[in-house]
């Protein structure tokens, strides 16, 4: 007897930004990854043919059998959304209206036939194609992998078809929106309006204003005034969370820019930043101001939500469910029991979500919790992506003629790195399988050793080549989390922000909150100061022996060698590119870069071992693995 065909829905983001593809096999996750990391473009927006293809691969599947492609939102939905808003908003925005019209009309209100034509490129198939809301795509992504039976849906981003934020709630294989706000009134707008404001780029830079929001004066006149300023004249926040704007601040809605620059300066007494420009005070106190009333209105938002549900359980998904800092205060102010995060909570999240959609909504097949699976939930600890052998490892230390000392004990290995990041060297981390959404979580990673004081500075400057300010995640072994953190649970994702523990910190100098920026960035606050944010908080990923016994083992050796049961752990790519995805990709960035060594499975490369880098255009599909 034959086995039983296997049921296979393809998950797909695209057109927008962060393009991803997601495999469900049987409703279960059999891969996933965002199209960047292959392209090596930036939040790649194309369809996502080579993503798609790996998820294929990694199944051993072709897209004959498929049985449902499902898209993460509905596009006559939006291009509603878009004729409604330009009528409502006439005669401003007719550039802006000029310049969409002829895409809609021309591809994206032809939407079936472009993704069946996309399709076909990747094989022949005729599998069935549906449409999930964008915002249900998100709620399903948050609630469908969690480890609860039942719980209140949070779900807040920039916008979908028409909403911004919804309330809902999960149950089984059923999923019930109960709330919607709508488009143009949005949490996650008017934190981008603020960020461009601030002189960061939209839909990249927000995770930099979240960054530098701490290092505003916490109580201060001015942090004060620029809060009142936005509540008074910009944004009418209600007690049960939802906001409305005042559209005359905004030009997202109609026009080719995030705000009125006229009335926003008239407003703040603050003009817009330049990038790359000097960050004065006046802009950390504004980062903290919006930080703030984000934070407020999350909370407003997750009690009104507790209140119609009366779960005991959150989950949550959308841009905004990045923000970690505002998550780690909902955690602590006790709404709920439990909250547990999508880590792809942004857009490349909505392909797992449409496929979670199809399968349990569409196809009205059931949903069990297995309790039993590492982390407890569905997502595999994130690690989703392509794995490559030592034998691929191998074939691109030939190919660039690189040498390499291989390892037969991984215990072995581990120690060596262990005892490289004891001397202050930066190691990049390359293992198993690259993590799905935006985090590096020990395998696509470059690490250091969080006791040195001069780790976060040589990490932002020489390895990432990036702003000075922005601080470093520790990953810590779950079993000593609380004695590093004031954290009672794990963190697989590194989706909290929480204080570190008392008996860790060092005190502060009279003058530390009058000093510029790097000043007090410089300062010891720790026995852990790589760390250690300015507030003296840090974005903690726990890390498990279940879901990476590598990783674990790595940090468990550090902990025995070196007393340290935490290393700074900062994604695999340099400023302005994605993780990187091949051992290849790996290999350049470690050469381009002041990083000190490489780990490539159980490979270890020493820069000082190998040949001068050679920057050849041509280098990735040149040295490209089968």
């Amino acid at each position: 007897m034959g086995s039983p065909q296997r049921r296979a829905i393809l998950g797909l983001s695209a057109y927008y930004h962060d393009s991803a593809a997601v495999l469900l096999v049987d409703g279960r996750i059999v891969a996933a990854a965002q199209e960047e990391r292959f392209t090596r473009i930036k939040h790649d927006a194309a369809f996502p043919h080579m993503a798609a293809r790996f998820c294929l691969a990694e199944a051993g599947l072709t897209p004959a059998d498929l049985e449902v492609v499902a898209f993460y939102d509905k596009p006559y939905l939006k291009f509603e959304r878009l004729l409604e808003t330009y009528h409502a908003f006439a005669p401003r925005g007719l550039r802006s209206f000029l310049a969409a019209m002829p895409v809609w009309v021309r591809e994206k209100l032809f939407m079936r036939k472009m993704l069946k034509d996309e399709l076909a490129r990747l094989g022949p198939g005729r599998p069935e194609i549906f449409f999930p809301e964008h915002h249900l795509s998100h709620a399903a992504s948050a609630f469908f992998p969690s480890p609860f039976d039942e719980a209140a849906v949070l779900t807040i981003d920039g916008v979908g078809e028409w909403a911004t934020t919804t309330i809902g709630q999960g149950a089984g294989r059923d999923m019930t929106i109960l709330r919607e706000l709508h488009f143009p009134h949005s949490l996650g707008l008017l934190y981008s309006a603020l960020t461009a404001w601030c002189g960061f780029k939209v839909n990249s830079g927000e995770y930099k204003l979240m960054g530098l929001a701490p290092y505003g004066i916490e109580g201060s006149e001015r942090v004060a005034r620029y809060k009142k300023v936005m509540l008074d004249q910009m944004v009418d926040l209600r007690p049960d969370g939802s906001l409305l704007l005042n559209m005359d601040y905004f030009e997202y809605a109609t026009g080719l820019t995030m705000c009125n620059a006229g009335r926003f300066e008239a407003a703040l007494g603050l003009p817009q930043r330049a990038g790359e420009s000097e960050i004065t005070q006046e802009y950390m106190d504004l980062a903290l101001a919006i930080q703030q009333l984000t934070e407020e209105a999350v909370l407003r938002m997750a009690e009104t939500a507790q209140g119609l549900t009366g779960s005991k359980n959150l989950v949550m998904a959308g841009g905004v469910a990045l923000n970690c800092v505002a998550n780690g205060k909902l955690l602590r102010r006790g709404i709920f029991e439990n909250i547990w995060i999508q880590p792809a909570a942004g857009d490349a999240g909505g392909a797992l979500g449409a496929a979670l959609a199809a399968w349990h909504i569409g196809l009205e097949q059931p949903r069990t919790v297995d309790r039993g699976a590492p982390g407890g939930d569905m997502m595999q600890g994130a690690y989703l992506g392509p794995a490559y052998s030592d034998g691929d490892i191998e074939r691109c230390c030939r190919r660039f003629g690189a040498p390499a000392n291989r390892f037969d004990d991984f215990a072995a290995l581990c120690s060596e790195v262990a005892g490289l990041l004891a001397q202050g060297k930066a190691v990049g981390w390359f293992q198993g399988r690259m993590e799905y959404g935006p985090r590096a979580l020990g395998g696509r990673s470059i690490l250091g050793d969080p006791r040195r004081p001069d780790m976060q500075k040589k990490l932002n400057l020489k390895i990432k080549y990036r702003e000075g300010f922005r601080p470093f995640a520790p990953s810590v072994l779950e079993e000593h989390a609380s004695e590093c953190f004031d954290l009672d649970r794990s963190s697989p994702y590194m989706l909290l922000v929480a204080p570190v523990a008392e008996a860790r910190k060092k005190p502060l100098p009279e003058d530390y909150w009058t000093r510029p920026m790097y000043d007090r960035l410089y300062v010891e606050r720790s026995d852990l100061p790589a760390i250690t944010h300015v507030d003296f908080s840090a974005r903690i990923q726990s890390v498990s022996k279940a879901t990476n016994p590598r990783y674990w083992q790595l940090i468990d050796t550090f902990r025995r060698e070196q007393g340290c049961p935490v290393v700074v752990n900062t994604s695999f790519n340099v400023r302005g590119e994605p993780i990187v995805c091949t051992p290849a990709d790996a290999y350049a960035c470690f050469m381009r870069t002041e990083m000190d060594a490489l780990v490539l499975g159980d490979f270890l490369l020493n820069k000082a071992d190998q040949p001068e880098w050679k920057e050849d255009a041509d280098w990735r599909t040149q040295f490209e693995l089968d």
